[in-house]
């Protein structure tokens, strides 16, 4: 069994804790932390599995890496450390590990990442033997091979557009919410995940990814970015008060431009109350959903709805990013060491893991 070790346990290394242990071939071994308040707890305490399954939390890297780990499942956030998340990952590499993390956004589309982020980690890669796969959060998989599957199903494609929509007073990152995203900030607040070029930065690679998969030359992506305040004042259950006329929703949209026009489309709609910007795309049902639309013959359109942690719509996407990460470990493991990314890391069954079947 491939001995994986899981870097970072919030809402993305708690799921990610549960699908090692779900996976019949993956044994976890290790759980680092950096809250010394988490060091000691036991992995399935810390997930929330139910049960303990016998492994501490520690914060000693170097004790960790030392013990060789086959893989290494970095959740820790890259959102405003990303030179910490990168510096890392490669350590994690060079110690020999295949690492799946969605924390380094300029690697999604890894073929035109900056050379000199490549060439860090391809000498990284060359040094200890390992691998990268990087895939998204938001989550990845609704942004590269949903839609290019569901584009196979075509006569003739126009467009794509993948949404995540998403009410995120039910979101477990209450910093992220108020500063990165703004949420409850004045309307003269510039949120940090939507300040020109940001978007573009961390959503681009995959409008690209998509665009090379599709065989399309992009003329240029563009930002697009609109912004809502709450009508009324709102609570929430674990963030408290968002006051009335502070930000309440916030859309934004990357596009792959082709011929003029916006052809390849990444759109977040985010809200903190269903009352704000009620005109927006919303969910069929409950606090979010992820989309996509092919404008074409004939027209598709997909919705998933994933829920988690007591029916929570953000918890399951965290998961099912989670989920595409975990379950590429054992793929990894058999190719050769490298820079890999979606295009190149089949979405399999889900072997050894269904209901009532046979589990080594």
């Amino acid at each position: 069994m491939v001995s994986t070790v899981i870097w970072g346990t919030g809402n993305v290394g708690r799921a990610a804790i549960r699908a090692v242990e779900a996976h019949p071939a993956l044994k976890l071994t290790a759980v680092l932390v950096h809250d010394q308040g988490k060091a000691g707890r036991d992995a399935g305490d810390l997930s929330g599995l139910g049960h303990e399954v016998g492994i501490a939390a520690t914060t000693d890297v170097d004790a960790v890496l030392a013990g060789s780990p086959r893989a290494v499942v970095y959740a820790a956030s890259g959102d405003i450390r990303p030179d910490d998340a990168l510096a890392d990952v490669l350590r994690a590499i060079r110690a020999g590990a295949v690492v799946v993390t969605p924390s380094l956004y300029a690697l999604y589309d890894q073929r035109n990442a900056p050379p000199e982020l490549r060439e860090r980690v391809l000498a990284a890669i060359g040094e200890g033997g390992g691998s990268l796969f990087v895939s998204g959060v938001d989550p990845g998989w609704g942004n590269d091979v949903l839609p290019l599957l569901i584009s196979g199903l075509g006569t003739t494609v126009d467009a794509i557009r993948c949404q995540e929509i998403f009410d995120y007073s039910t979101y477990d990152q209450p910093d992220s919410v108020r500063y990165l995203v703004g949420m409850g900030q004045p309307m003269d607040y510039e949120p940090p995940m939507i300040a020109p070029t940001v978007p573009a930065m961390v959503w681009g690679g995959q409008v690209r990814l998509m665009a090379r998969a599709l065989g399309v030359e992009l003329d240029e992506i563009r930002e697009s970015v609109e912004r809502r305040p709450l009508d009324a004042t709102v609570t929430t259950a674990s963030m408290g008060a968002f006051e009335a006329g502070t930000q309440g929703a916030v859309r934004f949209e990357v596009q792959g431009v082709v011929a003029g026009e916006p052809r390849i489309v990444v759109e977040h709609v985010t809200r903190i109350h269903p009352s704000c910007a009620p005109d927006w795309p919303s969910p069929l049902q409950g606090d979010g959903a992820h989309r996509v639309i092919i404008e074409g013959r004939p027209r598709i359109e997909v919705t998933v709805e994933a829920t988690d942690e007591g029916g929570n719509r953000s918890a399951g996407g965290n998961a099912t990013a989670a989920g595409r990460l975990v379950n590429a470990i054992d793929w990894l493991v058999e190719a050769e060491p490298g820079l890999y990314d979606a295009l190149d890391v089949p979405l399999r069954p889900a072997t050894g893991r269904f209901a009532g079947g046979n589990r080594p």
